[in-house]
């Protein structure tokens, strides 16, 4: 008779609350982060400057973002399937008014962290955007197999940098990503959307 190995047991999908409940966790902790490194370390935070003009450009860019996505996602197998697994994971269980918390949350938290003070404090030059851009790739960093969406989120952190330096503004970044997130994220809901019986 021959031993069966043991059957690992599937890891269990998070719930609703239990997103919605990390993604606050994650934006509070993220946000702590930032504000101890502005107390203790000598760096100030990238300006917020709120005008039309800076709305506009972080809109524009969010939508180049989210298209380019969408093309790289069309082209890149191995970047749909990772992205496929990660946006299962985190958009499969949430409500289409949910949504706006994943555009919000990570888009203001993110961006005050790895661009409001990491690339003020390592340096508003392109050292300081490559740091800020790998340490934010490496964040969407859940598995292995995501280093396509690793690879993704890394080029979209140099974009948003590069952004942030050259406006002097992080208020452009943050529309920017809060776009993406929103946008991108109601895409692929209305797109995976299983037929409720």
């Amino acid at each position: 008779m021959t031993k069966q190995p043991p059957s690992r047991p599937e890891i269990e999908p998070l719930t609703r609350i239990q997103i919605l409940v990390a993604m606050g966790i994650t934006a509070v902790v993220l946000l702590c982060i930032a504000k101890l490194w502005l107390q203790f370390g000598s760096v100030r935070l990238l300006p917020v400057s709120s005008s039309p003009e800076a709305l506009i450009l972080g809109l524009g860019i969010g939508m180049m973002v989210t298209g380019v996505s969408g093309l790289v996602y069309r082209l890149w197998p191995a970047y749909r399937q990772s992205a496929d697994l990660y946006l299962q994971m985190i958009l499969k269980p949430l409500l289409l008014p949910d949504l706006i918390w994943l555009g919000l949350l990570p888009g203001m938290s993110e961006e005050l962290l790895f661009r409001g003070v990491m690339l003020p404090a390592v340096g508003l030059n392109p050292i300081g955007i490559i740091t800020s851009s790998l340490v934010f790739g490496i964040l969407h960093l859940s598995s292995p197999q995501q280093w396509p969406y690793v690879i993704w989120a890394t080029v979209v952190g140099l974009l948003l940098g590069f952004c942030a330096v050259v406006t002097g503004n992080l208020l452009v970044p943050i529309v920017a990503h809060v776009v993406t997130n929103l946008i991108s994220s109601c895409l692929w809901k209305l797109t995976h959307r299983e037929v409720e019986v």
